[in-house]
């Protein structure tokens, strides 16, 4: 796969949300390619995060970069509404939280958006058989939602492997990204796996340094570095 197919996208969960603008239009300027936009609603996930009303925030602020929303809600469909009038670019959800899967991803592609679906450390892939016509992209969780900051599971570069060749299989152009502990120490035996698109929280936002105005610059190119080495 050549370098200029593979995505980083920092998860602005990590970010310092007092000044989110800001760390945005830095770590896009540092050369990150998409905006990862993580919702939580306290009842899919233990955990309360941002909605809709930030992701036009950030479209009002000036960021014209991709916005990548993952919902970890349920039900998701109000949701996808929302976001997509947010100015979301792609929208992923859980199989788990949709009554209706297919018209789920149905609304995202009839808004506009890139489709997705999100499958947890313990969900099963075959969950994407019927629906590969209406994905553009498939996200796999490395670790339990709702939190970040958490550590890599080991067996998910098994189950990126498995994804890919169902991708592969399908002749489709799905992306498949990977979320949840990714960082210097696991990039590139993730993309070997198979992935091509890369969310990265704490370990993006984490190498802020007050010293070092160009801390983000260094990690990004750092990453990119890893990447090389496929």
């Amino acid at each position: 796969m050549s370098q200029q197919d593979f995505v980083i996208a920092p998860s602005i969960l990590s970010a310092n949300f007092a000044r989110l603008g800001e760390d945005v239009d830095q770590v896009l300027a540092s050369g990150a390619d998409w905006v990862h936009f993580d919702v939580m609603d306290n009842h899919y996930v233990p955990n309360l995060t941002i909605g809709p009303m930030v992701c036009k925030a950030l479209r009002d602020h000036g960021v014209t970069a991709p916005i990548d929303v993952h919902l970890m809600v349920k039900p998701v469909d109000r949701m996808i509404a929302d976001f997509i009038e947010a100015g979301a670019t792609s929208i992923t959800f859980h199989p788990e939280a949709s009554e209706h899967i297919d018209r789920s991803l149905q609304m995202i592609r009839d808004g506009g958006c890139k489709a997705g679906l999100v499958f947890n450390p313990a969900t099963p892939l075959h969950l994407m058989d019927h629906v590969m016509d209406k994905l553009d992209m498939i996200l796999l969780m490395s670790v339990n939602p709702g939190f970040g900051g958490q550590k890599f599971i080991p067996h998910t570069l098994e189950k990126i492997q498995a994804a890919r060749t169902r991708i592969d299989a399908s002749g489709l152009p799905l992306r498949l990204e990977v979320d949840g502990g990714v960082g210097l120490n696991n990039l590139a035996e993730i993309a070997a796996a198979g992935a091509d698109t890369f969310v990265a929280g704490s370990a993006i936002f984490g190498a802020r340094q007050a010293s070092d105005p160009h801390a983000f610059d260094t990690i990004i190119k750092q990453l990119r570095a890893e990447l090389t080495k496929n």
